[in-house]
């Protein structure tokens, strides 16, 4: 671990140790936020630096068709880079441990298909992937790809852009959408939406227990990159606490489970995923 004390200053190197120490011989349940997804060039909605700004809500989206076209064109343009991402550093570290047996799996709160195509294969996807778009009338699910070259027939106008700022969810800002035909489902002609949560809504019961579930059977859990402003994430800490299975938190900056950790590491996401990775496997 020498090389983790040059590029990291004592009290971060401390807090590593400190980390291993209580999550070695045990199972462990891993909790990721925006923070893990950063390296592959995803920008987090909390994290040092980020932009202010004010999601979609899912109201906003159903009730009002101009809000579904701005959603839709700017989710269109960010899509493509969005699904460019690669897995980093972290993902296979997480993807790893699991192979080893040593992860029982792991509870994402972000929507970019990341952990499984690192190799991941227990994946709870909290908040759902923008690789499925989902009919609200009769739930036929739609490949995310195939959406994307209907929108692109249909709106050839829309792929001008030559620069675009990817927001966290893969979505873009545009301004004129007044033109913009909005993909219907093939089935019923029904809403269709990106299988994901937004803003606004619940977590769904299944997902949640699923999420629960790997918790209750592991020996401590990992809360990494996620300020834990999102109550998903928050519930899965309370369940953690009152097992009192040990809490390790890996963020940078300040998080709202700080308090009930029983080590913090104020460090990026991906490399001490990787360090701890390396020292437990």
């Amino acid at each position: 671990m020498h090389d983790v004390a040059v590029a990291t200053g004592g009290k971060e190197h401390a807090d590593i140790e400190r980390a291993l120490a209580v999550l070695r011989g045990r199972t462990l349940a891993v909790l990721t936020g925006a923070g893990v997804s950063t390296d592959s060039g995803i920008p987090d909605y909390r994290g040092e630096g980020a932009p202010v700004r004010t999601p979609m809500t899912f109201s906003q989206f159903l009730q009002d068709s101009s809000y579904r076209k701005r959603y839709w064109a700017g989710s269109h343009l960010g899509w493509k880079r969005f699904d460019g991402a690669e897995p980093n550093g972290g993902h296979k570290a997480l993807a790893a441990l699991e192979g080893a047996g040593i992860a029982n799996g792991v509870i994402t709160q972000n929507v970019d298909g990341l952990h499984l195509r690192a190799g991941s294969r227990k994946v709870v996807d909290l908040h759902g992937t923008l690789d499925r778009v989902r009919c609200l009338v009769c739930q036929q699910l739609f490949a995310r790809t195939d959406i994307a070259e209907r929108i692109s027939t249909a709106n050839p106008w829309l792929d001008e852009p030559d620069a675009i700022e990817l927001q966290p969810d893969g979505d873009v800002e545009v301004s004129h959408v007044d033109d913009f035909v909005i993909p219907e489902c093939t089935v019923c002609g029904g809403m269709l939406k990106p299988d994901i949560v937004f803003f606004g809504e619940f977590v769904p019961l299944e997902k949640f227990s699923e999420a629960r579930a790997l918790v209750q059977s592991a020996e401590a859990l990992i809360i990494a990159g996620s300020s834990l402003v999102v109550n998903s994430g928050i519930r899965l800490l309370d369940q953690a606490s009152k097992r009192r299975i040990p809490v390790v938190i890996i963020n940078r900056g300040v998080t709202k489970g700080d308090p009930r950790a029983t080590v913090k590491v104020d460090a990026g996401a991906s490399e001490t995923l990787a360090q701890l990775a390396r020292d437990l496997a």
